[in-house]
């Protein structure tokens, strides 16, 4: 389809939204793949829609064989919208977990980690350890990770945010449109005088509220968010193709420009239609238009579409469940709105003589082609101000190690972004060597804690991959990381893990 077709489909599109592999303790590729090939066999393609949420299914990353693939690519995810939704089915008693609705990338990347910033003028800083995997003492565990840049006051840029708020009838509610009410207020504390914002709200109809308005005008603004009233149908009209026109109209290069939607999923999109908007969005990423999706509510989230639609347009996906979550996005984690890392990328190459196997965990749905890292114009995810962003691989050693060469390097972590959309990338890059896989030191705290929420993954995920992992296993390794808790997220995804243990 043209992209000057999707604004002729937009009415259509958007009213549409109204309605015993192992032998003497050795591994082979094969035995690996054909044992993990086999377990699929006990995990259901089609899982059913938890109280009405619409979830993307996919499988499990594989095994993979360096001899064939040496090589593996892919786009950072930045989202933490999975780990808000598995919480609040948690929290409201439900003690089969969707496995859908887990993507375990998501759940590592919800959490900040204790990674270093730059030190230098890079906009990124990147790390990587090697150590035994918990789930499988055959195989070894590798975490990659990856620091934006902090901004200190001066340097966070005049925000232009046009909020697009769904304010059909189903938003209404405590847990939906009047908390994100008192997030928009909050809000206002936390931004400076000369930002910008606009306030456009959809239901039976499409409502500019508040055109773009200086934060030093709060009372103004509060007023306008006070009006806030859910009601009708879901018919969504020209509303998002609305909020991006006034965001571009007022836009500035040297401004966040951004637009932020604030919605219970209740779309009724169809495959076509969500590709439509999915262009609509990439449109305007290409024009510098960011998008960020707030999720709210359950029995009707369609999680599915929000996801796309926020990754084709260079934007972040939340789920918002509580007061405490809201204040996470909009005041302790408030400069990730600020892109400091864009397009950002992973490429991780193997060397067949000390490893024969990898997986990557999570990040099903953002793996790229080889050829797809040295491409600038190949759209990939962002990275916000002092924002970690978190991967694992599951590796087989190959063979026998006795007199390698112990500072060759088994693994080269390269990593690719830009610092601004327009301009060229930026490569950086890691090696680990054969010394760092078999070094019998302690790893880091944040290393047993991304163990820990992996492991929680997979077994919520059911995973023909969780190998030995076990809710107590889960909660041994989350304590190790409790060291680093600013906000209490870490002891708090323990007591997750406690509740739903005491179920099983």
């Amino acid at each position: 389809m043209k992209r000057k077709d999707v604004t002729k489909l937009l009415p259509v599109v958007l009213c549409v939204m109204a309605a015993g592999c192992m032998e003497d303790g050795e591994e082979t590729g094969a035995d690996v793949m054909n044992y993990y090939e086999s377990a699929y066999t006990e995990q259901k393609a089609d899982v059913p829609q938890m109280g009405g949420n619409k979830f993307e299914t996919y499988r499990d990353n594989p095994f993979v064989s360096v001899a064939d693939e040496p090589v593996s690519t892919f786009s950072v995810d930045a989202d933490g919208a999975s780990y808000g939704i598995v919480r609040r089915y948690i929290n409201s008693g439900y003690n089969n977990i969707n496995p859908s609705s887990v993507r375990i990338e998501e759940f590592l990347n919800y959490f900040t980690f204790n990674y270093a910033s730059p030190s230098d003028d890079n906009h990124v800083a990147i790390n990587a350890e090697v150590g035994d995997c918990p789930w499988n003492s055959d195989h070894k565990l590798v975490r990659l990770g990856i620091k934006g840049k902090e901004l200190q006051a001066g340097e966070v840029p005049q925000a232009n945010f046009v909020f697009l708020v769904d304010v059909s009838g189903s938003m209404s509610g405590a847990d939906r449109l009047d908390l994100l009410k008192k997030g928009l207020k909050e809000l206002l504390f936390q931004l400076n005088p000369d930002d910008r914002i606009s306030l456009i709200t959809y239901s039976g109809e499409v409502e500019k509220l508040l055109e773009s308005t200086p934060v030093s005008q709060a009372d103004k603004i509060r007023a306008a968010i006070d009006k806030l009233t859910a009601y009708g149908c879901t018919a969504g009209g020209e509303a998002l193709k609305m909020a991006y026109e006034e965001a571009l109209a007022n836009y500035s290069p040297e401004c966040n420009n951004r637009v932020i939607m604030g919605t219970d999923g209740d779309f009724n999109v169809g495959v076509t239609s969500t590709d439509a908007l999915v262009e609509m969005v990439e449109s305007y990423a290409g024009k510098g238009i960011y998008m960020t999706c707030l999720g709210f509510g359950m029995g009707n989230l369609n999680d599915a579409m929000m996801e796309k639609i926020s990754n084709a347009g260079n934007g972040s996906y939340h789920y918002i469940d509580s007061e405490d979550e809201m204040m996470k996005v909009f005041v302790h984690e408030r400069e990730r709105f600020v892109s400091v890392a864009n397009d950002a990328k992973c490429q991780v190459t193997f060397d067949k003589d000390y490893v024969s196997q990898y997986r990557l965990i999570g990040y099903e749905n953002r793996t790229l082609s080889s050829e797809d890292f040295d491409n600038d114009r190949k759209d990939a995810g962002e990275i916000g101000a002092g924002q970690t962003v978190t991967a694992l691989y599951e590796v087989v050693p190959a063979g026998n190690q006795k007199g390698t060469d112990a500072s060759k390097a088994f693994l080269t972590f390269d990593f690719r972004y830009k610092k601004t959309l327009k301009q060229a990338s930026i490569l950086l890059n890691r090696q680990l060597t054969v010394d760092d896989m078999y070094n019998k030191a302690g790893r880091s705290d944040e290393f047993y804690f991304a163990a820990g929420v992996a492991a929680y993954g997979m077994l919520l995920r059911q995973s023909p991959y969780k190998g030995d992992a076990s809710y107590d296993m889960v909660e041994q390794l989350v304590k190790k990381g409790l060291s680093f808790d600013p906000h209490g997220y870490r002891a708090e995804l323990l007591t997750l893990v406690g509740r739903l243990s005491g179920e099983r």
